[in-house]
């Protein structure tokens, strides 16, 4: 049984089905599967993990690692085994840091892939069904249809055709056609078409598990707009250290002081004043934040979406399933004349599968049941089914009972109209029946049947109404309070949008797919045609309106030989191409789109510089949803829209994006907070350092105070993930000129208050050693209430209030600091005295420091560099 699934290319489906020992009509029997199960395994990857020793080693190599380890080699080689000993300890509690760090990411991980598992329709003992895709086993029947992702390597039994995606796997741009007998691969997506399908291979034995350990590597190294800004001030800092260090190496060496103190020190102040703890506050902040999110049942499936959140300005939504319940009513039906009411509900329940549990099928059986129930739908045998694509817009069936058998077909009214042989006045009869309906927002279904030798007899309309949601009126007016524009996205028609738009409060500035690019241009000859057919029926006293159809086409025709209207489309598009991003900024409703008009929508918004959202459910979603900063798939998303998406919602409605935006917002404050409190905190050490040295020849603490410090303030750091912060009403962008700003003025004002303490122990004789106990428990205790100065622009007793966690962590920390210094623990002691002192003379800079801030902050709003 076990055999590769290139093996069943061109194997005849039957040969298949007996290798597999599977009956196409019944499936696998339950006990039959689970012995499969328990032979082959679960349908899943499983990719290769990193060995243990592996994720520890990794701790002690690169270049901040590697800088740790020469700095305690230097110290073991001059024998300062106390530096040795704390050096050690600052390596192996930032090693361990990451390492949990990066074990809570792998089991978020693990969950999240779990949370994600599609499900597939399975026949299993003769009834259809849908399971996980991990509990498929080789020799399941399975069904395929548009949206879905081939769950396993499949040979295809019956049914017309599939159109496949197969990028995935090979590369290929273009979807490639299959049928009958052919293999179609796992991971693939079903573009067009449905068909039945027997499973040959899954999990390892897939074609696709080659490429997914590959797939999952790269997705872990894609980072969002935020990180590389935050990594550009990590860039910024360690710049800055790297030239004050080698001008204090410069000096050193100029005043002839021992090769390997120097290096020793510089190395270590090197580590002390770059952010070596960047890497760990963003990994917990993103995680506390995908916690959070998964606690409102939304999957991020990709962490970096959640920083992306905080810019976004606008959203654009898909109508059906997101904006609306996505559980289509019907209305009165539309009957033509000597037509019944249960023969039209008949016709359109055999032109549809139940299994498929298609949102505008499911309808049609709960009216069917609900009042007809007499009515033996059940008793007729599908022949063939032709599904429902983009292209041919209606589903057919031949069935039959008995010796009765004839086609169904149900779809769009203009499709089903041109296959019938009703009369020009029937004809725009049900047309205007039809505006009216769509007026009113219902979506209408042509139910038709022909028997042999017979034109398609039209039987009347079904019209289906999708009420928006009870909730997304008010999501919206939330997410427009928050500074996020929300634009509706929709492949209906015009008239539906405004309608279903009007009732979610959006305005009604509204245009057509067309007028989205230079394909606009054809509607102006779409009116020309228009008008030529008014004007020839007029002349000629009201000819048919299929022969002045004729004549006007006939018309553009000769205008085609005359005029290139290619150059027509080629000036239009020269002279709109520089107006349509504010064309589509101010639209709120885009009607009877594509799946690329919605990629264009996105792709134009962002050329002119939003930060742009996505919402939608289908697989023509599924571009968009990968081309915008952050995309939503929202509940029952097909399995494409769900792959393609960075977030998937798991419960229905929009409210949990107003959540994601708000944590994305939360998470963006506490990453400013920690960008300018390590700004100015660097600023601090490293020119107080480079100043005293360079000028005064004094060393104001030594490398073990600066390994200490470092310590210290890397512990507590990490608790700026849990803290506390307001929830900004707008967007919010980096604005590196505040950024920048503001902490070079708190780190300037750090220097000046650590000088002018140096400056008064002086005068008052304290020796040397004391000098440098006393900075160094300043440090201590002034770095962590920069902290409390740099988490708001406004005065640090506004609300809200720092969290217990990072309270306890900062003061605890400080507390210990001060330990060390009044007990001259491997340092000189200072005593109780002089360390209240100390308190008071941080606490007094403290004030100094956030009166300051708040002025700069003043000051910056004057010159309009802050909102």
């Amino acid at each position: 049984m076990e055999r590769k699934t290139d093996d069943y290319v061109d194997h005849p489906p039957e040969d298949t089905l007996n290798t597999l020992d599977t009956d196409p009509d019944q499936g696998l029997s339950e006990a039959e599967a689970a012995r499969r199960l328990e032979r082959f395994g679960p349908n899943e990857i499983q990719e290769r993990e990193e060995p243990l020793w592996h994720r520890v080693f990794r701790r002690f190599w690169g270049p901040i690692p590697w800088m740790i380890e020469v700095a305690a080699l230097l110290s073991a080689l001059v024998q300062k085994w106390e530096d040795f000993a704390i050096i050690l300890v600052m390596l192996l509690v930032n090693a361990l840091l990451d390492f949990f760090q990066e074990h809570r990411a792998l089991n978020a991980l693990k969950a999240l892939k779990q949370g994600l598992q599609g499900e597939a329709i399975v026949l299993r003992s003769g009834q259809y069904r849908a399971l996980p895709f991990r509990e498929l086993v080789p020799g399941d029947i399975i069904r395929l249809k548009i949206g879905n992702v081939v769950p396993a390597d499949v040979q295809l039994l019956d049914g017309d055709y599939l159109l496949l995606d197969q990028s995935a796997l090979t590369g290929e741009s273009l979807p490639v056609s299959k049928k009958t007998g052919a293999v179609a691969y796992a991971n693939t997506i079903v573009k067009q078409g449905e068909m039945r399908a027997v499973v040959v291979n899954t999990g390892m034995h897939t074609n696709f598990s080659s490429v997914v350990s590959l797939v999952s590597r790269a997705s872990l190294k894609e980072r969002s707009h935020f990180q590389k800004m935050v990594m550009q001030i990590g860039n910024f800092l360690i710049l800055i250290t790297l030239a004050l260090v080698l001008l204090i190496v410069m000096v050193a060496l100029f005043r002839h002081e021992p090769l390997l103190e120097i290096a020793r020190f510089a190395l270590v102040l090197t580590v002390a004043a770059i952010p070596v703890a960047l890497p760990a506050v963003l990994s917990v902040t993103m995680a506390v934040g995908a916690i959070n999110l998964a606690r409102r049942k939304a999957i991020v499936s990709h962490l970096t979406a959640i920083e992306e959140l905080a810019g976004v300005d606008v959203l654009c939504s898909d109508k059906t399933g997101t904006l609306t319940r996505n559980e289509m009513q019907v209305a009165d039906p539309i009957l033509l004349p000597g037509q019944s009411e249960p023969d039209l509900f008949l016709c359109a329940a055999l032109a549809s599968r139940p299994e498929n549990r298609d949102p505008i099928e499911l309808p049609i059986f709960r009216y069917l049941d609900e009042h007809y129930p007499d009515v033996d739908w059940r008793s007729y045998q599908q022949r063939s089914f032709t599904p429902f694509d983009p292209v041919r817009k209606r589903t057919e069936a031949v069935v039959s009972r008995a010796d009765d058998r004839f086609l169904v077909a149900k779809g769009a009214t203009q499709v089903l109209l041109e296959m019938t042989e009703l009369d020009e006045a029937r004809v725009a009869e049900v047309n205007r029946q039809v505006d009216a309906l769509a007026a009113k927002g219902y979506r209408t279904i042509a139910v038709g049947r022909r028997r042999d030798g017979e034109p398609l007899e039209l039987l009347g309309l079904i019209p289906l109404y999708d009420p928006p949601r009870e909730d997304s009126r008010e999501v919206i007016e939330e997410m427009q309070r928050n500074g996020v524009v929300v634009k509706m996205v929709t492949g209906d028609n015009l008239a539906i949008a405004r309608e279903i738009g009007g009732l979610l409060g959006l305005e009604q500035r509204t245009i057509r797919s067309a007028q989205l690019s230079g394909a606009a241009s054809n509607e102006l000859l779409a009116l020309v045609e228009a008008l030529t057919t008014a004007i020839y029926r007029r002349l000629k006293g009201g000819v048919p309106f299929k022969e002045a159809r004729r004549f006007a086409s006939e018309v553009m025709e000769e205008v085609g030989r005359l005029y290139d209207t290619r150059l027509l489309e080629r000036e239009f598009l020269h002279t709109h191409e520089s107006a349509i991003v504010e064309m589509i900024e101010e639209v709120d409703i885009f009607a009877e789109v594509v799946p690329e008009d919605k990629y264009r929508i996105i792709d134009t918004l962002q050329k002119g510089d939003h930060i742009v959202a996505m919402t939608g459910d289908g697989v023509n979603d599924a571009p968009a949803l990968k081309k915008a900063d952050c995309g939503f798939a929202v509940a029952n998303a097909t399995d494409a829209a769900r792959a393609a998406a960075d977030i998937v919602l798991t419960a229905p409605g929009l409210s949990v994006i107003n959540e994601a935006i708000r944590q994305a917002r939360i998470t963006f404050a506490r990453m400013k907070s920690y960008a300018t409190f390590r700004i100015a905190e660097t600023l601090r050490i490293i020119l107080f350092m480079t100043v005293s040295i360079i000028v005064f020849d004094f060393y104001p603490i030594t490398a073990l105070m600066i390994i200490l410090l470092a310590l210290l303030n890397d512990i507590p750091i990490l608790t700026i993930a849990y803290d506390h912060t307001r929830v900004h009403n707008a967007p919010l962008r980096w604005n590196m000129r505040e950024l920048l700003t503001v902490s070079s003025v708190l780190g300037l004002t750090g220097v000046v208050s650590s000088f002018l303490l140096f400056f008064v122990l002086q005068e008052h004789g304290v020796s040397e050693d004391m000098i440098r106990s006393l900075l160094f428990l300043k440090l201590i205790v002034a770095g962590h209430s920069t902290l409390y100065v740099t988490r708001a622009e406004g005065w640090f007793w506004e609300r809200p209030w720092p969290s217990p966690l990072l309270m306890v962590a900062t003061f605890g920390t400080e507390i210990l600091g001060t330990l060390i210094a009044v007990y001259g623990v491997m340092i000189t002691p200072v005593g109780w005295a002089y360390a209240a002192w100390i308190w008071l003379y941080a606490l007094a800079w403290f004030f100094v420091n956030d009166v300051i801030k708040v002025l700069t902050y003043r000051m910056l709003r004057r010159e309009g560099a802050v909102d």
